[in-house]
């Protein structure tokens, strides 16, 4: 095996930094992608455009959400394949992701051009922000799936080995938009429909480069119809085995939907104060998950052979990393909320709220990381079911009752509160279920 020494006898430290930072940078750039848009809107100083992009962010979340299924799912299957020389079969894999990306994104866009009004209500738009969510909303749609598919394609590149060609598509895509998003918002005055072009710009420039790496240099993937077609029902199986990963992001989408729909309740600069507010602090869980889901292939490697010893070193390493930088960046994003909430939010009572709220979602910084570990570990065990409960707790069946109850009890700050208190009740279960993964199957079995 090529990479023996680093799955198997090497450094554990050293595996964990070789799979963890490409990862890393991968995730930090797709930060710089998320926040480009409202950083430069910001700019223009008017709340209410600020506003209607944290309204449309959900569409976002559920577009990820296809995509990482797709490519989760896929890149899992495809790479088991490769691995075992099942070139054919590694094509029919790769076949049925990309044109079922296709269909999906030209379904979604459809979808998203006949609802757009009834949608935004139901995301917790107002009469304010309205207008310009639904002209944001419009542009996204038509390139919905370019969305969908240079993600996807950004994780089935990396099964072939081709970490360069991901890393490249996803700094091409976040330098295009970085470019286009200034000169079309604040130059050409387009406003959010300006930020919109921006980021549809930008992942066809993405998509255009892993087409390209696919056309002329890919093995196993293909974007040839024909293999789909003889077997059309495996899409079941790559969608089930992505799950877990797809329900993370569906619901951080559906989470904001429904804090914004509470935060209507209080206008337009409770929207925008929470939208700054979870931009700031975004990076922290971000970057937990990159650093769980880039070592998922070394916890699955030890657990298949059985390695046991390996596997406890990896899993304290892992999770002494996240909770350390939990702790930094926690710590960091409090001290500097106040620069950080003024990138996005000019008005000061709004940008005031915006850094109270900031001391909520810091408090579980530290423990953010374990549910990402513990998701992960499962899925490397082949426990999925396990793997999809705990994916549906911490920005689902903890997080809505307690937006709901929060808000009750303590109004706009209750909110943010709620966050902390999902984050600290999914770390403490997952804290749990990896004790109980730990001595049921790394110490019973050695």
């Amino acid at each position: 095996m090529k990479n023996e020494t680093l799955f198997r006898t090497g450094s554990v430290r050293r595996a964990i930094f070789t799979m963890a930072v490409p990862s890393i940078i991968i995730i930090f750039v797709m930060f710089l992608y998320n926040i480009a848009d409202m950083f430069f809107i910001g700019c223009l100083g008017d709340t209410a455009q600020v506003a209607a992009v944290s309204v449309v962010g959900p569409v976002f979340s559920i577009l990820s959400a296809v995509a990482t299924m797709l490519g989760a799912g896929g890149s899992a299957i495809i790479a088991r394949c490769f691995g075992a020389k099942e070139i054919e079969q590694g094509r029919i894999y790769s076949s049925l992701c990309f044109w079922a990306g296709v269909a999906l994104g030209v379904f979604v866009c459809a979808a998203l051009l006949a609802g757009g009004t009834p949608m935004l209500q139901t995301l917790g738009s107002t009469p304010e922000t309205t207008p310009y969510a639904l002209q944001y909303l419009r542009i996204l749609a038509v390139g919905a799936p370019l969305l969908i598919l240079s993600n996807m394609m950004a994780m089935l590149v990396r099964t072939e080995g081709a970490v360069k060609n991901g890393l490249f598509g996803n700094l091409l895509g976040t330098v295009v938009n970085l470019v286009l998003d200034p000169l079309f918002i604040l130059v050409f005055r387009w406003g959010v429909g300006g930020a919109a072009a921006a980021s549809v710009l930008g992942n066809l420039a993405a998509t255009g480069c892993y087409l390209f790496y696919i056309v002329r240099k890919g093995t196993v993937l293909t974007l040839d119809p024909r293999p789909a077609l003889q077997k059309p029902a495996a899409l079941g199986e790559i969608l089930a085995i992505g799950l877990p990963n797809g329900i993370s992001s569906l619901l951080a989408g559906f989470a904001s939907t429904f804090s914004n729909r509470l935060l209507s309740a209080y206008g337009t600069a409770a929207i925008a104060a929470m939208a700054a507010a979870g931009k700031t602090t975004m990076l922290i869980s971000m970057i937990a998950m990159a650093l769980c889901m880039g070592c998922q292939p070394l916890l699955a490697y030890s657990y298949g052979a059985g390695d046991t010893k390996r596997l406890r070193l990896l899993v304290k390493n892992i999770a002494l990393l996240t909770i350390i930088f939990g702790l930094a960046a926690g710590f960091a994003s409090f001290v500097g909320r106040r620069q950080l909430i003024g990138m996005f939010i000019k008005e000061p009572a709004a940008a005031a709220l915006g850094e109270q709220l900031v001391l909520w979602l810091v408090l579980g910084s530290p423990v953010i990381g374990l549910p990402y570990l513990a998701t992960n570990l499962l899925q490397s065990a082949n426990k999925a079911g396990a793997a999809v409960a705990l994916s549906l707790l911490r920005q689902g069946l903890l997080l809505f009752p307690l937006l709901y109850g929060m808000n009750l009890l303590w109004g706009v700050p209750g909110i943010a509160a709620a966050q902390f208190a999902a984050d600290t009740g999914s770390a403490l279960i997952a804290a749990a279920m990896l004790a109980h993964f730990w001595h049921r199957e790394l110490l019973d079995k050695e």
